[in-house]
């Protein structure tokens, strides 16, 4: 077979969807395809095969011409692996004779062969030791459990996440860098492809609209406005591998992981055993689950914007304890300001206050703990942390306006100094007058030269 006959034949083949490859795998080569506890990896990374790339950028398709330019920047391709690594062949021939089935030739993996193809080399920690020592070998493991595993396991389902929907085949980089489809940055966008694709999800029944109300939550204005990599995307709730929707019963965990006090809080009130009652999820009742915003003191009470409405009324037990917990945070944070604003007047005329401004930090850190006690839905936890720093308040207050007073006091002084220093000047003034005149008075007139 001449060059350019195997190029057309390598396209004619990939084009007709490695139908005949694919069945022949699954007859014949099983082993390759699917991963088994002990089965051996490649042994070591083959070079990049230069005749797989070769053919498909001649044939100028592409569907075959991108796959290779992709690749220059894929992470597989930069430690050393090859086009056989992943689809099978012989690397040593050229043409149709490399793309042999019975060597374990798969083309493009359908996807049911999708995660064996990946886990065989991601799920042997021997081997992925020799590249990244860190990266864990569980992943297949975990994506068994998962919502999408299940499916592509016990439906089949052709349209469910496997490895590549996520890790674009061929350009895959590490989540460290920006242009990886799972760098944080990139984790919501990546997963609204399919989640936010109404038309795409429309035969799963569930919202489509998690990705646009994530754009709006903190969460995201976290991460993107500030920086900070840490906030939660997509897979700090649901996991990656093993993605799965959170349960009712355990929302809870899993805002947990980072606003532990405030869960340890909701755990022991009356609230949790009530909205599992309730079957609805703790957190996200008052608080949305992907539109998440700033949490502000106008969620509780009564208030237009208060979350406690849902369930309660003025009247209720309920509805008087929120209104109380809320009057004692509002009062907290009036006394709290105001003794910063005559603390900071009084600083900035050059009093020394600086103890008490630093005392009066604690008023601040007693405010942020009665909002975080709201959790406990007890109007006698946010009164402990709301007295203490109702009494810090106080103290920093009274210090403020004698500081204040002692200002007017030093004015008061300094003017009645400088009226005394000024009419002590005058008077000094008028006796020096007066002694000069005295002096010019009592002088004999002088003679002329010839007198």
């Amino acid at each position: 077979m001449t060059a350019r006959a195997a190029r057309l034949a390598v396209v004619g083949l990939m084009t007709a969807g490695l139908a005949t490859a694919v069945v022949t795998l699954a007859g014949t080569a099983p082993a390759r395809a699917q991963p088994k506890p002990g089965a051996p990896a490649p042994a070591a990374p083959a070079a990049p095969t230069e005749g797989c790339a070769a053919c498909h950028l001649e044939t100028g398709d592409d569907r075959l011409v991108n796959p290779v330019k992709a690749y220059a920047g894929d992470i597989h391709r930069a430690k050393g692996f090859g086009c056989v690594a992943c689809h099978g062949g012989d690397a040593k021939e050229t043409g149709m004779e490399a793309m042999d089935p019975t060597k374990g030739y798969i083309g493009k993996p359908a996807r049911h062969q999708v995660v064996q193809v990946c886990g065989r080399c991601h799920s042997d920690a021997r081997f992925m030791k020799q590249y990244n020592p860190s990266l864990r070998v569980d992943q297949v493991a975990e994506y068994a459990t998962s919502v999408h595993g299940r499916r592509l396991r016990e439906a089949n389902d052709p349209n469910v996440a496997t490895c590549a929907s996520c890790h674009h085949a061929h350009e895959i980089k590490p989540p460290s860098d920006p242009a990886s489809t799972v760098h944080p940055l990139r984790v919501a966008q990546t997963c609204g492809a399919c989640h936010g694709d109404a038309k795409y999800m429309a035969g799963y029944k569930i919202p489509t609209d998690q990705l646009a109300k994530y754009v709006t939550s903190i969460h995201w204005k976290t991460m993107s406005v500030k920086g900070d990599l840490s906030a939660p995307t997509c897979n700090d709730c649901h996991g990656n591998h093993g993605a799965a929707p959170p349960g009712i019963s355990w929302v809870g965990n899993v805002c947990g992981q980072c606003h532990t006090v405030m869960a340890e809080m909701f755990a022991k009130s009356i609230h949790a055993r009530v909205f599992r009652e309730m079957g609805t999820p703790g957190c996200a009742t008052c608080h949305e689950n992907h539109g998440i915003q700033e949490a502000s003191d106008e969620l509780l009470g009564l208030g237009p914007k208060a979350a406690c409405t849902a369930c309660h009324a003025a009247e209720d037990k309920g509805g008087k304890s929120a209104s109380e917990m809320r009057a004692l945070i509002d009062r907290l944070g009036a006394e709290w300001d105001k003794a910063r604003t005559y603390l900071t007047r009084a600083e900035h005329a050059g009093m020394e206050v600086s103890q008490a401004q630093f005392e009066l930090n604690g008023a601040r850190e007693a405010l942020v703990k009665s909002r975080a006690a709201v959790h406990a839905f007890t109007v006698q936890a946010v009164r402990k942390e709301a007295e203490a720093g109702l009494a810090i308040s106080e103290k920093a207050y009274a210090r403020g306006v004698r500081a204040l007073e002692e200002l007017g006091f030093r004015r008061k002084g300094l003017a009645v100094s400088a009226v005394i220093i000024v009419a002590l000047i005058a008077a000094l003034v008028l006796k020096i007058r007066e002694v000069d005149r005295k002096i010019v008075e009592s002088s004999p007139p002088k003679e002329g030269r010839n007198g």
